[in-house]
């Protein structure tokens, strides 16, 4: 609420400033409580006569809303929150190609029609706890297209623009689609709760008739009950089993999170719905929500290839190399051409790998047999060190996800070489810590979700050596209109929306891996981009013989970090020294540098979603 609380011995009153003035006044919401429109004489108020809201010409300020609420009162302006304002992309979507379903605003997923509605009308508003302390705002998807039922409310965080959506369905099948709940349950209320609110808020379960199944939650701002025309259950067989996805806001026992699938993929049918679960004491809607499933399986909402070639070239991303970054990407053919080469278990004489890859073993699992390293001659070895920005291509894999309700563009990134790693311990701001972190060949990435709805960014994923984050669009700098920007860590290449420093370790005791990220010389990925997979496309892409390479881009190496970080003991005591080292061997080998990492298709995220 922005207000700063005051105690007194009489019931008291809170001081609750608004951005737009009040339609009504609010409805008694227990113990002593009265509200009126800003400007209201004094003598009218009801208030005591200490009310400290008063100004000179004896009304409240404006545009201020008067709550008595138990023994404690408070004066303030409620400030804008971020959610107030709606966030849109830089610049206006173009006209894709044509070809298909993609980007024709709704979606068939086999006689339920859903469209994607990212306009609402608030509902209730909590200012206080959650990220940030900011609270949380629940909204109705409105308006809801003619013919069409909502299945869900939407849920956002209060300190972030607001940038969501939900799904709206419609039969197109037998006419048993789509069924009214039979009755609702209470899942929680805001009535006893001491948080800053406006009014009060209810959190109502469906109860889905039987072989039907509820996808969201509805919200009120009273106790009644809702309408059971208020919101449509899903027959089972066009649903799947979901689970619960990233916090919104939380207090006093009672949660809400996100909904997804349970199980995501390039095959996988589950398709989000946009809505939400809340857990009152332990007790889950989890196992009582399902989301929707797309039962026509043929995925002909996904882009052909030159509607994804037009979806790169709109949303590609800038990617900036810290100033003092020496080892920078380069294309794999470049590799290959400046002396790359292939070893053989058992086997003296390396062999020189060809421009395109051709003559690498194809298929198979990373069981160590071969391995890919730099050239021998040193000369040659530190030059392919250092990269080579002006040759880097990135490579795509474009994959359905969510059952093809959303189009993944993965963005591969090679650099021929990660550098050697420094520490950060308190004030010890770089500690270097020898060979640990370096290795032969780097891949990371970064991962646009779009919708296949509209062709609409949402969000992007950033790749952090053997994780990463997603980061909503509202929350991105942008770059030469809808172009996302990202930043590569010094050395490690770790992806991040941000420039800064991001600590691989405690964080609270300070000390752990310096990821640091600044803007030095950058890329337009869409500058040099080539497709390199997308499984739903059938012949229309040819993958390159590189990339069924299934072994190591470099070589499996032992590191004995006692040894390397002989030095570090000198300047720490003897408690922050194990504490580092404990750090430090907690982390992946691909991070430590002891394991060549192997190319994007071994990579957990190529057939599933992303961590």
């Amino acid at each position: 609420v922005g207000a700063t609380m005051e105690e007194s011995s009489t019931a008291s009153h809170v001081v609750v400033g608004f951005a737009q003035p009040l339609r009504s006044s609010l409805s008694t919401l227990g113990g002593c409580f009265l509200a009126r429109y800003s400007n209201v004489p004094s003598d009218t108020c009801g208030i005591c006569s200490s009310c400290h809201s008063l100004n000179s010409s004896g009304l409240h300020p404006s545009p201020y809303l008067v709550l008595t609420m138990g023994n404690s009162t408070a004066t303030g302006a409620l400030s804008p929150l971020p959610v107030e304002t709606s966030f849109r992309l830089p610049s206006p979507l173009p006209s894709w190609p044509p070809g298909g379903e993609f980007a024709k605003g709704r979606i068939d997923l086999g006689g339920l029609e859903v469209r994607q509605v990212s306009t609402f009308t608030q509902v209730w508003a909590v200012r206080g706890g959650g990220q940030d302390d900011l609270g949380a705002t629940f909204f109705r998807p409105s308006p809801v297209p003619t013919g069409f039922s909502v299945l869900g409310y939407y849920a956002q965080p209060n300190n972030r623009p607001l940038f969501g959506w939900v799904l709206v369905a419609k039969d197109t099948g037998n006419g048993d689609a789509l069924a009214k709940p039979s009755d609702y349950t209470l899942v929680w209320s805001s009535e006893s709760s001491t948080i800053k609110q406006d009014g009060r808020g209810y959190f109502w379960l469906p109860t889905p008739p039987q072989g039907y199944a509820a996808v969201g939650l509805v919200v009120t701002n009273s106790s009644e009950k809702p309408s059971v025309e208020e919101i449509r259950c899903v027959r089972s067989d066009l649903t799947d089993q979901s689970q619960s996805d990233a916090y919104v806001w939380s207090t006093d026992g009672f949660s809400v999170n996100g909904l997804r699938p349970s199980t995501r993929g390039i095959k996988a049918l589950g398709v989000s719905v946009g809505t939400f679960i809340a857990q009152a004491n332990g007790a889950t809607t989890a196992t009582s929500l399902a989301c929707l499933k797309n039962r026509a399986s043929n995925f002909t909402s996904m882009p052909n290839l030159m509607q994804a070639e037009a979806l790169m070239k709109a949303y590609s991303p800038w990617i900036y190399y810290h100033p003092d970054e020496e080892y920078l990407p380069s294309s794999v053919s470049w590799l290959f051409d400046n002396g790359a080469l292939l070893y053989q278990k058992g086997n003296q004489n390396p062999t020189p790998i060809v421009s395109d890859g051709s003559n690498l073993p194809q298929g198979g699992s990373n069981d160590g047999a071969y391995w890919i390293d730099l050239p021998v001659d040193g000369g040659r070895r530190d030059k392919v060190r250092k990269g080579d920005l002006s040759s880097t291509k990135v490579y795509l894999h474009i994959k359905p996800m969510l059952g093809a309700t959303f189009t993944d563009v993965v963005i591969w990134i090679f650099c021929p070489f990660n550098g050697p790693a420094t520490a950060k311990v308190q004030l010890l701001l770089h500690i270097p810590l020898g060979k640990i972190g370096q290795h032969v060949g780097d891949w990371e990435h970064m991962t646009l979700r779009i919708s296949n709805f509209t062709g609409e960014l949402w969000r992007v994923y950033f790749s952090q050596h053997s994780s990463g984050a997603w980061v909503d669009a509202s929350q991105l700098e942008f770059q030469e209109g809808n172009k996302p920007v990202g930043y590569s860590s010094l050395r490690g290449h770790a992806m991040y929306a941000k420039p800064g420093l991001v600590l691989q370790g405690d964080s609270k005791l300070g000390i752990g891996i310096r990821n640091d990220t600044a803007k030095g010389s950058g890329i337009d990925s869409g500058g040099s981009f080539e497709v390199v997979a997308a499984e739903y496309m059938g012949s229309a892409v040819a993958e390159p013989a590189w990339l069924n390479y299934m072994r190591q881009w470099g070589p499996t190496v032992s590191y004995d970090i006692a040894n390397e970080l002989k030095n570090v003991e000198k300047l720490l005591p003897k408690n922050l020294r194990s504490k580092l080292e404990n750090i430090i061997k907690s982390l992946p080998a691909e991070v430590l540098g002891e394991e060549g990492p192997t190319g994007p298709k071994e990579k957990n995220s190529w057939a599933t979603d992303e961590k």
